[in-house]
């Protein structure tokens, strides 16, 4: 995808200097920034500072983060550790543990002297198949979205998302945004009312931005406006990404997403999760035993913004002694998703038909 009008994925390899480079989230919509990784703990604070985020990106990111370690340390103790570490970062976009363990799983079993490039070719290889695979997710996504605006004889389509599960969520494309960009360049007429997504705002500062800079037509609303639009016949659709959804079709997401699906079966609007197969759990059908990352307060007390000479600040907006919680994700059940929409086609969130992507 595009900022400025220059094509970029959210994470590479520049050869020439031996690193990893991405672009820094925490500094958008405000500045764009490129910031080098050269070392494990660079990868590893990136991920729990959050400098990338979204489940598939996270993935990616582990296994540069892999990479990393081995090229520096050139020990495969020493990279176990590192693993345990990475898998820990933020234990609930289950991308991270399946890039380690699809990384660590590939080691030769012998006692060889492996090389740096076995690590850099596998993290290099997740990265194609994610844009690969984001790329279908448009293209079968697309196909709902033309079978609504037939069914509705509409001229615009109107779509509500929630936080970012755009290309910036992932390596290129996105998930839940990945039908949107292919529509818009099919000539659909697209707008997107774009949830601001407390506490981080990821959906004002990530999506509007990225939607923005292809031109897209977009709208930010609050997070508790969604409902309302629905009942008023202002959206057509739902389409958010997912964090981890079980095997049984039950979908982790960005805190709010449950309340989205709540308003959207209410007011019978078709209600939609695009995630990559990298993204379901195979081990997890009760969601009851997922953890929920709860992540620092100050998320929540703290907002980030520009004063009127243009200087980033941050400021608090909560009484000095209020006490909060900051869970990030919350779970819609299954019986709230109407299709989940995956790189191997659209299935229904039931665990019979979600085997069948295996």
């Amino acid at each position: 995808m595009k900022i400025n009008n220059q094509q970029y994925n959210t994470i590479w390899f520049n050869f020439e200097k031996k690193i990893v480079e991405i672009i820094d989230q925490n500094q958008l919509p405000f500045s764009f920034q490129i910031k080098s990784l050269s070392t494990f703990d660079d990868s590893l604070n990136s991920i729990r500072n959050m400098n990338v985020r979204g489940a598939p990106l996270i993935g990616a990111s582990a296994a540069f983060a892999l990479y990393l370690s081995y090229k520096n340390n050139n020990d495969i103790n020493n990279l176990k550790e590192d693993a345990k570490k990475l898998i820990s970062a933020r234990p609930t976009a289950i991308n991270l543990s399946w890039a380690v363990h699809r990384v660590m799983n590939k080691i030769p079993k012998k006692n060889i002297k492996l090389d740096e490039d076995f690590f850099l070719n596998e993290a290099l290889l997740i990265c194609k198949e994610d844009i690969d695979a984001c790329r279908k997710i448009g293209t079968y996504g697309l196909k709902l979205i033309k079978e609504i605006i037939s069914k509705k004889k509409i001229k615009k389509v109107n779509i509500l998302t929630h936080c970012n599960a755009g290309w910036l969520a992932t390596i290129d494309w996105g998930t839940a945004l990945s039908p949107i960009y292919l529509a818009h360049r099919s000539g659909i007429n697209v707008h997107v009312w774009v949830d601001e997504t407390r506490p981080r705002n990821q959906g004002a500062s990530l999506t509007s931005f990225e939607l923005s800079e292809e031109k897209i037509e977009n709208t930010i609303i609050t997070d508790n406006a969604g409902g309302y639009l629905m009942q008023k016949g202002m959206v057509d659709l739902c389409i958010t990404g997912a964090d981890r959804v079980t095997k049984s079709g039950h979908v982790i997401n960005k805190i709010g997403t449950y309340l989205k699906a709540l308003a959207a079966k209410d007011s019978k609007i078709p209600f939609y999760v695009a995630a990559p197969i990298s993204t379901i759990d195979w081990e997890v059908s009760d969601y009851s035993k997922i953890k929920i990352e709860n992540r620092d307060s100050k998320e929540l007390s703290l907002l980030n913004g520009l004063d009127d000479k243009g200087n980033k600040v941050s400021i608090n907006i909560y009484p000095k002694n209020s006490k909060s919680i900051n869970p990030s994700f919350d779970i819609t059940p299954n019986h709230l998703v109407d299709k989940l929409i995956t790189e191997k086609g659209i299935v229904n969130p039931i665990e019979k038909e979600i085997n069948k992507l295996k």
